[in-house]
């Protein structure tokens, strides 16, 4: 049996689409795939979804309690990347905004690459005042 986590959007399942982010995906599908058949399915909330720092982290240690062999996802930021390869879980990103269950099916039928390395990490939470490349107050030239 192998045991599959992936991204999703709520509220989670096979019919629910892959959410493009790892770390701040809001559920978790967890599926199990025996003989290349899927023989159970279950959606746990993301609790990490909204920490302030080290979502990537905290996601892929819950994850990795899921008993996942194999991540497919959106995106992976850089931090849950070196994370989850530590673990020794398969990553799989490009499948966000298909189906939990096309996602499946594509990994199942080997279409689905493994990531080559991290994405672009994550905004975070969003809650800063960023400098922007406006010519505002503190701009320079």
């Amino acid at each position: 049996m192998e045991r599959i986590v992936v991204s999703s959007s709520p509220p989670g399942g096979l019919d629910s689409l892959v959410d493009y982010r790892f770390a701040r995906c809001s559920h978790f599908t967890v599926v199990d795939v025996e003989n290349g058949k899927i023989i159970n399915v279950s959606v746990v909330p993301n609790q990490s979804a909204m920490t302030p720092h080290g979502a990537g982290i905290q996601a892929a240690q819950v994850v990795a309690s899921l008993g996942a062999q194999v991540v497919i996802t959106g995106n992976v930021g850089p931090n849950a990347f070196s994370s989850l390869q530590s673990l020794g879980i398969k990553i799989y990103v490009g499948a966000g905004g298909i189906s939990v269950k096309d996602a499946i099916m594509r990994y199942l039928s080997g279409s689905l690459s493994p990531a080559s390395g991290p994405g672009s990490p994550g905004r975070g939470m969003g809650r800063r005042m960023g400098r922007g490349m406006g010519t505002g107050r503190g701009r320079r030239w």
